[in-house]
């Protein structure tokens, strides 16, 4: 709930402290006289959207501080949650500065925020009612939202439908869009993955062949300078070294040994001149070629070659291109029964949101038909009992939250057409409905303080008292502060307010103060008897507070 109201240089305010209680907090006050500045400063802590300039004509700066006592498990924790801001359980203290610059800052438990996130708290803080409550239940946009609450039914399996059958069309639009674009280069696909099968080119093969091609184109040189170099080493050197063994061996047994060393190294040369000759007769193998040879393979590299350009792309990588042509046309071949599949899943989907989507308009209506009862009950009392609330379900856009288009509807008078509350309703009645339907749809709503701006504008005696029972009766389960020019509501009252204006210096300053029961008493027969109060007035007042 709210618990106090700091205001500082705003308007006609210079300074002024209020404090509230739990219940019915009651303002009352000449007209003029600043009951709706007080709401205009409350608004501008909250990140309302109202007057662009609230500061204090010669002030620097105008300032509203405001402190809510919030329970275990309030809602608005988990705003501040998400914004890094640290609350302890119990209390939230917001402030917000306009310079005369037209600068706005604001805080929230002295941590800087942004006027958003006040926003987004404040919905969870207060409700303002008035016949220009277009952020409450006068929206018709938050119509089925309301009844949901009333009905206190659960929209998750619709939206958990709806997020199935969201996925489903999705898959099936992706597959569809990805089979139209492999369609289109099918005949492409085809062709490359033939071409492509009966080269079958391998990894480092074009590498391969080309090594291969250089060495063959030459091979008619090197051959011969290979032969030559083997004619010399098989015919000449071999010959003469066997010979010039043959000849030490013979001379061997007279040198005593000179001639052992020398023999051994010639042995060894002869080894080493074998594998030589043994590797140039090899080499000489290797470049053994038949020309056509050579044709073939300059076709197959060039054949590589030219399908890597083609495909742009390098030749090792033909391979991997193959493959991937080869799974878009699997993907082609069998996209039909993939499509048949999705089909299925999106028909699934499809009937699935349709069943939790029909079972929650059954809840709807049902719980319509025991809202517009309710609202007809209070309807009486509040002396119309001839108007007609009707809540009206139709057949909306799907959504995450069903395909209901909800709107509360009236009809002031019997046989007259029903129509949107702020359109057909007139001041007076406008307040009393909207007093009615919150009093029906007022549910658990820990923490909150709902407002009443002169709901009860253009209604008097017996009825404005049924409009204060009645503001009491919300007041038993959440915080209330009603703005009110009418002595039947403020008698309810369980705390008194009231606002005046003075002048000062030549300046017009706006008051509060809390009132007795003897003040009480004054205020009251004030507002019965106006500008002059007499004794009958003031037993009226005292008949009014009981």
């Amino acid at each position: 709930m709210l618990r106090s109201l700091d205001i500082r240089d705003v308007l006609i305010i210079d300074r002024l402290s209020l404090t509230l209680g739990p219940g019915l907090n009651v303002l009352t006050g000449e007209t003029g006289a600043g009951k709706s500045i007080l709401l205009d400063a409350l608004g501008f802590v909250l990140g309302w959207r109202g007057r662009a300039e609230l500061v204090r004509a010669g002030a620097d700066q105008g300032e509203v501080v405001a402190v809510f006592d919030l329970p275990a498990g309030h809602l608005g924790y988990a705003i501040l949650a998400e914004a890094g801001i640290a609350a302890e359980e119990g209390e939230v203290i917001l402030r917000r500065v306009n310079g005369a610059d037209g600068r706005k800052t604001a805080w929230i438990n002295d941590r800087r925020v942004s006027g958003e996130v006040l926003r987004d708290l404040s919905d969870t803080l207060i409700e303002l009612h008035g016949q220009h409550d277009d952020r409450g239940l006068l929206n018709p946009r938050g119509h089925r939202a309301l009844l949901d609450a009333f009905a206190a039914v659960d929209p998750g399996p619709v939206r958990s439908a709806w997020r199935a059958r969201t996925q489903a069309r999705g898959a099936l639009s992706e597959a569809r869009s990805a089979l139209d674009r492999a369609q289109v280069e099918e005949d492409f696909l085809r062709h490359a993955v033939a071409e492509l099968d009966k080269l079958n080119p391998l990894p480092g093969e074009e590498a391969t062949l080309d090594a291969r091609r250089r060495l063959m184109q030459g091979a008619e040189r090197i051959r011969a300078d290979i032969a030559r170099a083997h004619g010399a080493l098989s015919e000449g050197a071999e010959t003469q070294m066997r010979d010039a063994l043959r000849w030490l061996e013979g001379a061997s047994d007279k040198a005593e040994g000179r001639l052992d060393a020398a023999m051994a190294a010639l042995n060894r040369a002869l080894i080493e001149l074998g594998e030589a000759t043994g590797g140039v007769e090899e080499a000489l193998r290797g470049l053994d070629f038949n020309p056509a040879e050579l044709e073939a393979l300059e076709e197959r590299l060039f054949a590589i070659r030219a399908l890597a350009r083609k495909h742009n792309i390098l030749p090792d990588d033909l391979g991997f291109f193959a493959e991937a042509a080869r799974g878009r046309l699997a993907a082609i071949d069998g996209g039909a029964a993939g499509l048949a599949k999705l089909e299925k899943a999106v028909t699934e989907a499809d009937a699935a949101y349709a069943r939790e989507a029909a079972a929650l308009t059954l809840a709807r209506r049902a719980a319509a038909g025991r809202l517009d009862a309710a609202m007809a009950a209070e309807l009486a009392p509040l002396k119309m009992e001839r108007a007609v609330f009707a809540t009206e379900i139709a057949t909306g856009e799907a959504g995450p939250e069903g395909a209901d288009a909800v709107t509360f509807t009236v009809a002031t008078n019997p046989g007259a057409p029903a129509g949107a509350l702020n359109k057909i309703a007139s001041g007076g009645e406008l307040s009393r409905f909207l007093l009615a339907l919150k009093v029906c749809l007022m549910g658990d709503s820990p923490g909150m303080t709902m407002i009443f701006d002169e709901i009860d504008r253009g209604v008097g005696g017996a009825t404005a008292d049924a409009v204060g029972r009645r503001l009491k009766a919300l007041a038993e389960r959440a915080q209330v502060l009603v703005v009110t020019h009418s002595p039947q509501v403020a008698a309810k009252g369980a705390h008194h307010w009231q606002v005046s204006k003075r002048v000062e210096a030549g300046t017009t300053l706006s008051s509060v103060a809390t009132l007795s029961a003897g003040d009480r008493v004054e205020e009251i027969a004030r507002m019965l008897a106006g500008d002059r109060v007499t004794d009958a007035a003031r037993e009226a007042a005292r008949a009014l507070l009981g």
